[in-house]
């Protein structure tokens, strides 16, 4: 099994991004459907594209919509720069399989990175204190096997905990490690953020999947810096309404502090 999320397999025509055939690997599997990927990898495969169509700004922010499962038989990635400024520009993306039909769709916005420091240091008014992961200890991926049992995301991954922290339902904070995006491929500072940006909805459950389905139906990663260093924190808070509407608020960081913040919309339903 190859030790990443991806595979590239190459095609003829169609562009820069339809030259390209993602082919997920086992690892890439979600934990509901067996056929499904996680929506963490082809968030990571949206970004890649985004950055790319504008390499000369920096990704600050995605916004993704997750309209149907991303299957594991394989995708492309089409992607169209929207507006291209010398200050911001956007890009889209959509993700379609090979019957052509739209899996998920996302948008970017970039940011020019100024050419001389504007502050001597980071200016951070937050007031939060986050650990290092030097102060997390191995644990346990949350919400324990997938409903299938075929291989999936929670082998591609080790997380580690704070002290006090463990992977049961309620606000979590901890730390995670993947496997690459792409096979062969160094990822992005961002890519490597989308695995676990993803997973904040269940991270911060308020119960078990066997009491309640809580899907996210998008995804919005917004990054003030790029994160840096094999391991990639998150703590993370779940609002559950009665009327069956949820959201995930995520805020992200690494050893040196804040990097930005993921949201994610939730679906909730009484398990079947």
């Amino acid at each position: 099994m190859t030790d990443a999320f991806f595979t590239i397999e190459r095609t003829a025509g169609g562009g820069a991004g339809g030259s390209e055939w993602i082919v997920p690997t086992d690892l890439a599997r979600g934990p509901w459907d067996p056929g499904a990927c996680h929506g963490g990898p082809p968030t990571a495969m949206l970004a890649r594209a985004l950055e790319r169509a504008l390499p000369d700004l920096r990704l600050a922010r995605i916004s993704v919509d997750l309209g149907r499962p991303v299957p594991m038989v394989g995708f492309r990635v089409e992607t169209e720069i929207v507006r291209a400024g010398r200050a911001t520009g956007n890009t889209r993306a959509v993700l379609v399989d090979g019957d052509g039909k739209q899996r998920a769709a996302a948008t970017g916005m970039h940011v020019a990175v100024a050419s001389q420091p504007v502050f001597e240091s980071a200016l951070d008014n937050s007031g939060v204190a986050l650990p290092t992961s030097a102060e997390t200890e191995p644990g346990e991926f949350p919400m324990g096997p997938a409903v299938h049992d075929r291989i999936g995301f929670i082998q591609a991954v080790e997380v580690r905990y704070p002290r006090g922290e463990d992977n049961g339902p309620g606000a979590t904070t901890l730390m995670m490690s993947t496997v690459p995006i792409v096979a062969g491929e160094e990822p992005t500072p961002f890519q490597r953020i989308c695995p676990l940006a993803d997973c904040g909805n269940a991270l911060s459950r308020h119960a078990e999947p066997s009491e309640v389905q809580f899907l996210n139906t998008d995804l919005v990663i917004a990054l003030h810096r790029d994160p840096v260093g094999a391991w990639l924190g998150t703590r993370v808070v779940s609002h559950w309404q009665p009327t069956g509407v949820g959201l995930a608020d995520a805020l992200l960081f690494d050893d040196h502090g804040s990097v930005g913040r993921a949201l994610q919309t939730m679906l909730l339903r009484p398990a079947r």
